[in-house]
């Protein structure tokens, strides 16, 4: 009984140790849902729609009550029966704007983009976001993978350093050329152990950026990869420009900047045109010096009011010419930003794409020179044991094996994250 119940201890251990391993798909997805932010980045949107709802209430007429109640004291008034009396006033008052020269209607179209930009502003974010998860994830697989490349040379250096022993025993090698065995093996522990630093630098850089608690447990899922990812086909640089330009949030947003920056040129042109209010009250008031009783007063004080009010602007110390001015402006600049935006858009695909054409050559180069390297050191290796080739060549073997292989990885990892970049960018997807 007792073994069956530490079996399945060991057993839900190991299940919220796998659980704890997250993948690119889960870092990402908890980053949408969870990273403040994007969370601040939304609030902001919701404020635009706030706006948005404002703007179209101002359609509407608007309509307030008042009510005025005061005492009075007259001193001096020898007719009055009573010095002192109340009065109290009563009201109803509405206002219509029927046209404005189209500012009410064009500052709603104004605020439904500004409330668009910022959902874009939101995906922005989240793009940035998935960039740098992506990056840390790449970055994590190939010091995951470094280490195993490190574990693999250190194997190589204990039997290197085994043999110069056994060697130094027979008298077949001098101690100091032992040394230098044991030089290495140490050189590549202290490999692993810099290797691993610098995997829990990245996997906290990663933990930092999806938010998560101080005492959250965090590893990451290491998916197999292929050469064959490294060497797939890079799409063209043309393609994957066009397909950013059609999707990215960056260059929509910048687009709506110039639609908002037409909008605000006509309502600032709005404000040399005529304005048009309807106006309407009723209103009624008592007072205690009067004779009447209070309902005889409210019934005989009531009276309705209404009016249309033009108003034309002749002179408004400059303000409208000065608004105009500075929608112009806006619209000049919205112009310059939507053509940065287009000129970052394409540095940085253009970027990418050479990353991913450059390092695929690097790294088909790569396979070969580790290729040759380790035929060259197992030949090193042997003709060492035989007594042909000294410790020097044999370590510099060593050395030149190691260093193609860890070209091999950079190259690799720095090609596929390039790669995927790319697609990132047309089509808005990331899969390792």
């Amino acid at each position: 009984m007792k073994k069956m119940i530490f079996m399945m201890a060991a057993f839900c251990c190991l299940n919220i140790h796998a659980q704890n391993k997250w993948t690119l798909d889960e870092c990402i997805n908890y980053a949408m849902e969870n990273n403040l932010t994007l969370k601040l980045s939304k609030l902001k949107q919701r404020s635009a729609q706030e706006d948005v709802m404002q703007s179209k209430a101002a359609l509407f007429p608007t309509l307030s009550a008042n009510t005025n109640q005061g005492v009075g004291y007259s001193p001096f008034d020898n007719t009055a029966a009573d010095k002192a009396y109340y009065n109290g006033s009563y009201g109803v008052n509405a206002q219509w704007t029927v046209w404005n020269g189209g500012q009410n209607t064009n500052t709603i179209k104004q605020n439904k983009l500004t409330e668009e930009q910022a959902g874009l502003s939101t995906d922005v974010t989240a793009n940035s976001l998935q960039e740098q998860i992506t990056k840390l994830y790449v970055q994590i697989l190939y010091m995951s993978e470094a280490i195993e490349v490190n574990r693999q040379s250190l194997e190589t250096s204990k039997k290197n350093e085994e043999r110069g022993q056994q060697m130094v025993e027979v008298g077949k090698m001098s101690k100091a050329d032992l040394a230098q065995l044991s030089a290495q093996r140490a050189s590549s522990e202290y490999s692993i152990v810099e290797s691993e630093t610098q995997l829990a630098k990245y996997k906290l850089q990663l933990k930092q950026a999806l938010d998560l608690d101080a005492g959250t447990v965090f590893d990451v899922a290491i998916p197999s990869t292929s050469d064959q990812q490294a060497l797939a086909d890079i799409p063209s640089l043309v393609s994957v420009f066009d397909a950013a330009m059609a999707q990215r949030p960056e260059i929509k947003n910048a687009l709506l900047g110039i639609e908002s920056s037409n909008l605000q040129m006509k309502i600032a042109k709005a404000g040399a045109l005529p304005t048009v209010t309807v106006n309407g009250g009723l209103g009624t008031s008592t007072n205690s010096m009067s004779s009447l009783a209070w309902g005889t007063q409210m019934k005989n004080n009531f009276d309705l009011t209404a009016s249309v009010a033009i108003n034309v602007p002749i002179f408004d110390a400059r303000r409208t010419k000065t608004s105009v001015n500075k929608a112009r402006i806006a619209q000049e600049q919205a112009q310059l930003n939507f053509e940065d935006e287009e000129h970052a858009l394409y540095c940085t695909i253009e970027e990418l794409w050479l990353d991913a054409i450059n390092n695929q050559q690097k790294f088909r180069s790569a396979l070969a020179t580790v290729e040759s390297e380790q035929e060259s050191y197992n030949l090193l290796s042997e003709q060492f044991n035989l007594g042909l080739k000294n410790i020097v060549e044999l370590l510099t073997g060593k050395d030149k094996l190691l260093t193609a292989q860890q070209n091999k990885l950079q190259s690799k990892y720095t090609t596929i994250l390039s790669q995927q970049l790319l697609k990132f960018y047309q089509n808005g997807t990331i899969k390792i």
